[in-house]
């Protein structure tokens, strides 16, 4: 007597088609969870490194799925009655090759069927015999792992813990006015100090003089510029007066001389001066 035909075999199915793989390298993993419960050949299938077997995984659960919604069956009581894989279509293309050829490539497909029955009594007892065995060892309990997954899975978290709040930190108040009054006295200093740099003030080391002004502009009453690293002073009427960074401003060039500045280029012109004075070598000799 045959036995039951490949589309009347019992149990619930699930079924994967056209998949992009050969029915040779699918029935190869096919081969190793066929019998085992459904818990193991869900482990088997992990640990391969097949890529087949990540669509064979899926399809074991739409299968494992369809029992309990369907069929209203246990999975713990599950396993793989039947599994196998058919050829579906084959794509053909083509290679050149030498000589002017083409060499055919064959893209296989196929349709992955898994279906999964429940156990009978005897092999049930076994299995919960030895689970029981394990768990009593310190093993794993794989019903209790798979609650926690469906738990997961569906957001039931647990809930995170209250925050406590913090009492507010205590300030001296001793210590902030005395951090107040330290900054007044910083900000006194340094505002004194750059109203000096910038020559804010009218007073200077030199009689009837005046400091530079915060814009560079001349004091009104103080025409003439002096250089005091040079210890020159320039008129309005001046070479390189509009060229000069004044350092001091006097009112007049006596005020200038006085302070002990000399007018700039009046080396060079009495120099000049005392050239033309004197009367060459070729001069004398003539006369």
């Amino acid at each position: 007597m045959t036995g039951a035909k490949t589309n009347e075999r019992p149990g619930t199915r699930a079924q994967v088609k056209h998949v992009r793989v050969s029915a040779y390298k699918a029935r190869e993993i096919l081969d190793e969870i066929r019998g085992m419960h459904v818990a193991d050949a869900a482990d088997v299938l992990d640990l391969s490194e097949r890529a087949v077997s990540r669509v064979i995984g899926k399809c074991l659960d739409s299968a494992v799925a369809n029992a309990e919604n369907n069929d209203l069956q246990d999975a713990d009581e599950l396993f793989v009655s039947a599994c196998y894989a058919d050829e579906g279509p084959t794509m053909k293309r083509w290679r050149p090759r030498a000589r002017g050829r083409a060499t055919r490539i064959r893209k296989r497909t196929c349709h992955i069927t898994v279906i999964v029955g429940r156990l009978d009594d005897d092999a049930l007892e076994l299995r919960r015999a030895k689970i029981e065995r394990r768990v009593a060892g310190g093993g794993r309990d794989a019903k209790a792992d798979r609650a926690a997954r469906v738990a997961k899975s569906r957001g039931e978290t647990k809930a995170e813990p209250e925050k406590v709040d913090e009492p507010d930190e205590v300030v001296d108040e001793t210590e902030v006015d005395t951090a107040d009054s330290s900054a007044a006295e910083r900000d006194e200093t340094l505002a004194s100090t750059t109203a000096a740099d910038l020559g804010d003030s009218s007073d200077s080391e030199y009689e009837d003089s005046h400091a530079p002004l915060e814009d560079d502009s001349m004091p009104e009453g103080f025409p003439i510029k002096g250089n005091a690293d040079s210890m020159k002073y320039h008129q309005p009427d001046g070479r390189w007066y509009e060229n000069t960074v004044a350092e001091v401003w006097f009112a007049s060039a006596e005020a200038a001389e006085a302070a002990g500045f000399t007018e700039a280029g009046t080396k060079a012109k009495a120099d000049d001066d005392a050239d033309d004075a004197e009367p060459s070598d070729a001069e004398e000799k003539d006369e």
